[in-house]
């Protein structure tokens, strides 16, 4: 246990109680408005309600809302979108004995009411300032309408392709991931809480949430600590040091008791060892759900929950109904209660609410912000950032602007599914087509034939599940043979087909797992009957994950993969298939071939018969499928070409204290001007526990016209070779490195150095 806790240290850079709050000012008042305070006000601070009517978010609402908010009954409330909503239950805080206001959280994951990329999709951007941008935009938009709360980022690694909720996260990386928290809490947050333009951040879900078993929503989690350390914590340290002001626990179970009530993870890990001094919800209604877990009733896991170290209970109401009489029977403490409530306040005073309760909510500025055509511009350019050309036979792609194209495919003319899982607030009035932005692309001198060609599915029962909370799959009237043979008559004069087809936008995200990721049949009967035509057929294929698309690899003439685009997904497909930006995506998560792999990414530990050259028997391998990956990770092409050169390295050893610089000349060989993200990974060849084969440390997005050349070089130093060992101790071992800078994990030049003991 006593090197255990010292790992624990190790996580962070300083040790913070989090019980002194920050300025002696904010400490001093609210010392004075806790001593007013009643029990029963201090427990409607850690209340979060969602009224009835409010954008649904979970399966259960909130009664009584506006009378237990006059009461002073509620700390924050979720779900409220509109401005005047907003206002009038601010008003009603306002009318509480002690008028203390309320936060407004809202799911803003990744846009407000101008819809950006889903998250998964932005990380595939690899560009850090573009996804604080699109963090900051959201934030600026959505606190127009009151809003100063939002549930995101969520950080969690997920390489379980069948989890829908994978689409909320940046991917399959530590490193990657680290990054992509710390842009988001930076865009979300700014530089200071008290402006009307920021959010307060919310790191979810903590933790390990993405690793439940099969891929399944709300499911078990269960690993050792070596993995919970070196792989699944490192991107919720990095929201923490990026200042996150919140932090919401996960559904799942750690170590056997759930992530709600446990103080391991809630005390020992973000408060004690991380120096966290925001404060802690659960997930929606996650007290009350650890009864089902086998934890007790609802006033027993109420004050787990409490003694764990969290601070609000999000719509379950457990802490306000059951702590007073677990205060009675001493199984919770009064200033257990009153650190949780002084969180709480913390955090309004630093949103400036004390100063001022409407400090978020202006029509005015919600009249002018929201949906503006800056806004609109700027989601535009995130979403190209975001697209990944998967393949591109005999340059097929771009697309003139003369001729006839054929574009046909469920998704063609559908401004539903563009948006993607999460969109809550955005609206499919207001969503541009791929029809439309290509029509206003090509112009009068391209002629654009439409054809539906399939439904999303053909299976009633799996478009019910789908359909859920909005009809996103629309059965059409007419047979499948019908739509394929319209498909065909758009096709008859064309010159090139393009195909929109995957997933429609609740397919992923949460309660969306899907056993088979693959793109359903109705369309993969659609895709063959076009790539029978002998014409080149472009895939544009929209999904919420990673897809298993080795047939469409073979039928296709060119992928582009866009994820869920936005607002402005007909504009910025248009724009990358037209040519008028060089798609530069690269994959955040590695895609199987079959689900049968799963789960498969590509900083695996080798076995002990890992390759071909062993037996053809012997080996770790399928009798009846590949084991490589279809596109492996940090994988994505260009309209461009670029050559690498082999690494140099400025010395063959180092020194703990000293580092040395990696380097490599990456030219454009092609015809247009392009992007590339030069990725740097890392293999500690021999260690004292077993290591990846490759592990991520460093990349670079540059920008290269024609024929020009660039000297791309990425420092090491000690840290990025150091790793938890068997005790749990943070180190860097000596011995032998393998550096390997390359365009995605498999294609790497290679070089070799030595860390010298001291």
């Amino acid at each position: 246990m006593k090197t255990f806790l010292v790992a624990l240290a190790t996580l962070a850079t300083s040790y913070v109680t989090a019980q002194v709050p920050n300025t002696t000012k904010m400490n001093n008042f609210i010392n004075a408005l806790m001593k007013k305070m009643t029990l029963e006000e201090k427990l409607g601070q850690l209340n979060l309600l969602r009224p009835s009517g409010g954008v649904m978010t979970g399966a259960t609402t909130s009664s009584d809302v506006e009378k237990k908010i006059k009461a002073g009954k509620v700390g924050a409330v979720l779900g409220v979108e509109d401005v005047n909503q907003v206002k009038a239950l601010q008003e009603m805080a306002l009318q509480s004995r002690l008028k203390i206001p309320m936060i407004f959280g809202l799911d803003v994951i990744h846009g407000y009411k101008t819809v950006a990329p889903i998250p998964l999709a932005q990380s595939c951007s690899w560009d850090m300032p573009l996804i604080e941008r699109a963090a900051r935009s959201a934030a600026t938009e959505a606190t127009a309408d009151g809003i100063n709360w939002t549930y995101s980022p969520m950080v969690d690694i997920a390489r379980d392709a069948r989890w829908g909720r994978i689409a909320e996260g940046a991917g399959e990386d530590p490193y990657l991931v680290s990054q992509v928290a710390k842009a988001m809490v930076h865009g979300y947050q700014g530089n200071d809480l008290s402006k009307n333009n920021t959010l307060l951040a919310c790191v979810k879900h903590f933790a390990l949430y993405g690793a439940a078993e099969a891929g399944r929503d709300y499911n078990t989690t269960d690993m050792s600590r070596l993995r919970m350390y070196n792989e699944y914590l490192p991107p919720y340290k990095a929201a923490v040091d990026a200042g996150a002001a919140s932090v919401m626990s996960s559904f799942n179970e750690v170590d056997g008791i759930p992530a709600t009530g446990n103080h391991f993870l809630l005390t020992d890990v973000l408060r004690k060892q991380w120096g966290f001094d925001g404060f802690v919800l659960s997930d929606y209604t996650s007290i009350n759900e650890m009864t089902k877990h086998g934890m007790g009733d609802l006033q027993t896991v109420s004050a787990l929950a409490l003694n764990a170290g969290l601070d609000m209970d999000m719509v379950g109401e457990g802490f306000f109904n059951t702590l007073p009489q677990s205060l009675k029977e001493k199984k919770v403490t009064q200033q257990q209660i009153d650190l949780a409530c002084r969180r709480v306040l913390e955090a309004k005073y630093k949103l400036g609410l004390f100063d001022d309760a409407f400090r978020y909510i202006d029509p005015q500025r919600a009249s002018t912000e929201i949906l503006s055509q800056a806004r609109r511009a700027e989601v535009r350019d995130i979403a190209r950032h975001t697209f990944v050309l998967l393949k591109n036979d005999s340059q097929i792609l771009p697309l003139q602007k003369k001729g006839s194209i054929a574009l046909v495919g469920p998704l063609a003319n559908d401004a539903v599914n563009m948006q993607g899982c999460w969109a809550i607030s955005g609206e499919a009035k207001d969503v541009i087509t791929i029809l439309q932005g290509m029509k206003e692309a090509g112009g009068n001198t391209t002629r654009i034939q439409y054809a539906r060609g399939a439904n999303i599915t053909d299976d009633t029962v799996f478009a019910k599940r789908v359909n859920f909370r909005h009809p996103d799959v629309v059965m059409d009237p007419r047979s499948p043979d019908e739509m394929i043979r319209e498909a065909l008559e758009a096709t008859a004069q064309a010159d090139v087909i393009v195909a929109a087809v995957g997933e429609a936008s609740e397919m992923s995200g949460e309660a969306s797992s899907r056993a088979d990721i693959g793109i359903p049949e109705s369309q993969r009967k659609l895709i063959r009957a076009l790539a029978a035509t002998g014409k080149p057929l472009v895939l544009v294929v929209l999904a919420g994950r990673p897809l298993t698309l080795v047939e469409e690899s073979k039928l296709a003439t060119a992928i582009l993969y866009v994820w869920h685009p936005g607002t402005e997904a007909g504009h910025a497909i248009s724009d990358v298939l037209f040519g008028d930006y060089n798609p530069s995506g690269k994959l955040t998560t590695t895609f199987p071939r079959s689900v049968g792999q799963i789960p498969l990414y590509y900083n695996h530990k080798n076995t002990g018969r890992p390759s071909p050259e062993s037996s053809p028997k012997h080996r770790s391998n399928y009798l009846d499928e590949a084991i490589a990956p279809l596109y492996p990770f940090g994988y994505g092409l260009s309209y461009t070409k670029f050559a690498y050169s082999a690494v140099q390295l400025d010395k063959k050893s180092m020194r703990p204290g000293e580092h040395l610089t990696a380097s490599v000349t990456v030219s454009n060989t092609g015809n247009y001007a392009g992007e590339e993200v030069v990725q740097l990974y890392l293999r500690d060849v021999v260690g004292s526990i077993t290591r990846p084969v490759k592990e991520l440390k460093g990349f670079q997005k540059i920008s290269l016209k024609p024929g020009e050349s660039k000297l791309v070089r990425f420092t090491i130093n000690v840290n990025d070779l150091k790793f938890y060992n068997s005790d749990l101790k943070w180190v860097a071992e000596p011995g032998a490195f393998n550096v390997m800078i390359g365009a995605n994990a498999e294609q790497v030049q290679t070089a070799d150095f030595e860390l010298l003991a001291k």
